[in-house]
């Protein structure tokens, strides 16, 4: 075999390993799979599958309220031990972003989606068949309850100075993490493969399936759309021409749709960023990683609009603004806070989802399959993002001459 050959030969088992890998794959094989079995299986065997999906959804539900403690509490803590005046500044504007990108979403929703071909239709289903048995596992508290304790510890902690409590509260984050990573995150597939085996017995897939690509793209415009409002307002505040940032974040932008981790993807951000002429230094080197775990504009966006989708193709109708808006002010905090894994957004704000929004399991876990599926186009938004704010700081630090290398850790 000739060396050029090998090198192919190498190259392919290096893809082919990353493509085994990735959750994006795993969950488009779950998909296609799932709605194989539900066409073709029988009424006995969609009720052992109905039966794994139900089981996966109790253990998955049970680690939400564990989820938002673990991640919001520290969080909290991180943020006021740390505590400066450019801190406080680049922390609110990231909320402000999340916030107004959710609802910026929320508000084309309510325009765009009563207009789109979604059957909402329960007429000519099949019914699924009962489940062959119910193993229950409540979780220890409401998704509420892990919120007010979650805030409640994480401020008291940061008041106290309890360094123990923030070790412990650190190693729990550690904790929930892996849990995510090696519990949830593995059974998704498998969730995510049941319920469109019900989807595709029933025969409500058939209809849905086209939307959900168009909700795809209509997203990423709406990523553009918000991208081009950040660097509009970095470019007000700082009176500096925002493109001479935004052209050098190419690099990044692919990294970002290529790993879907804002983590593997911040040191091509730092390198992009710090090659702009009009960016100061050191809030780049202060703003990017900073950004890049609190800053999810991207990601908020996209969840925002998606639940609102599933939920007319599920219940028929559009969530009502009243629980809109209590759902996107909670968003921009979990946002926060979200641990830092592919989909991490969504997996720690599932307690909104269920307990705000009222969606059961088979609702879940369509958010979770198209939010996957787009995973990495939210990232890459997001990491995008991170520049228009080192703009605005910058603009902010100048203007002011407020910032101190000497306060502000990153």
């Amino acid at each position: 075999m000739s060396k050029a050959a090998k090198n192919i030969f190498k190259w392919g088992e290096v893809i082919m390993s990353k493509v085994k890998d990735s959750l994006v794959v795993k969950l488009l094989l779950a998909v296609v799979v799932g709605i194989v079995l539900g066409l073709v299986a029988s009424k006995d065997v969609v009720r052992v599958i109905m039966t794994i999906k139900y089981v996966l959804g109790q253990v998955i539900f049970y680690c939400i309220p564990l989820v938002i403690i673990g991640f919001i509490a520290p969080s909290i803590v991180k943020m006021r031990s740390n505590a400066s005046k450019m801190l406080g500044i680049a922390v609110l504007i990231a909320y402000i972003s999340s916030v107004g990108a959710a609802t910026f979403s929320a508000l084309s929703g309510y325009a765009i989606i009563p207009k789109l071909s979604i059957a909402s239709s329960t007429e000519g289903l099949k019914k699924l068949p009962e489940i062959v048995f119910k193993l229950d596992i409540p979780p220890m508290m409401s998704v509420m309850t892990a919120l007010v304790t979650a805030i409640l510890i994480g401020l008291a902690t940061a008041w106290t100075n309890s360094d123990l409590i923030e070790k412990l509260l650190d190693q729990f984050q550690n904790i929930m993490l892996s849990i995510v990573t090696r519990v949830i995150i593995p059974v998704l597939p498998y969730f995510i493969a049941t319920t469109f085996a019900g989807l595709a017995y029933e025969g409500s897939i058939t209809k849905q399936l086209p939307v959900f690509l168009i909700v795809i793209l209509l997203v990423i415009i709406g990523h553009a759309i918000w991208l081009t409002l950040l660097y509009g307002i970095g470019g007000a505040i700082s009176k500096k021409n925002p493109l001479e940032v935004v052209k050098h974040y190419g690099p990044a932008y692919l990294t970002a749709v290529g790993t879907m981790s804002s983590a593997a993807t911040l040191p091509v951000a730092l390198k992009c960023a710090h090659k702009s002429s009009v960016l100061r230094e050191d809030m780049v080197d202060f703003a990017i990683p900073l950004c890049s775990t609190i800053h999810l504009c991207g990601s908020v966006l996209t969840e925002t609009f998606f639940v609102m989708t599933v939920s007319k193709i599920v219940y028929g109708e559009l969530p009502p603004a009243a629980k809109m808006v209590q759902f996107i002010i909670l968003l921009g905090i979990f946002a926060i806070g979200a641990p830092g894994v592919p989909g991490g957004t969504v997996m720690a704000s599932l307690g909104l989802i269920t307990g705000i929004l009222g969606f059961n399991d088979s609702a879940v876990a369509l958010v979770l399959t198209i939010f996957a599926l787009q995973d990495s186009f939210g990232t890459a938004c997001n990491i995008t993002g991170d520049g228009a704010i080192a703009l605005m700081l910058t603009g902010i630090v100048e203007r002011h001459k407020i910032f101190n290398d000497s306060n502000v850790t990153t």
